[in-house]
């Protein structure tokens, strides 16, 4: 009977502690950027350059839900 209440709180704790991992993971913003070579480079979103970045995408992303809104120009 101990066993089998130390296995299921092991098991308990485990999962718990799996889904708190996951949770905190994914509050993280990133950038993750990909190449036509197939390459990937993630960077942290508190750098200046994904700040930038997101910031387009997210006009980007807002003027495509509402047509009204700012859109944005290619660049050259």
């Amino acid at each position: 009977m101990r066993k089998l209440a130390a296995g299921t709180l092991l098991a308990l704790g485990s999962l718990g502690g799996a889904r708190l991992l996951k949770r905190r993971a994914s509050r993280r913003l990133r950038l993750d950027v990909y190449y036509e070579d197939g390459a990937m480079v993630s960077v942290p979103g508190s750098t200046a350059e994904a700040v930038a970045a997101l910031a387009r995408a997210r006009a980007a992303t807002a003027s495509a839900v509402d047509p009204g809104t700012e859109t944005i120009a290619p660049s050259s």
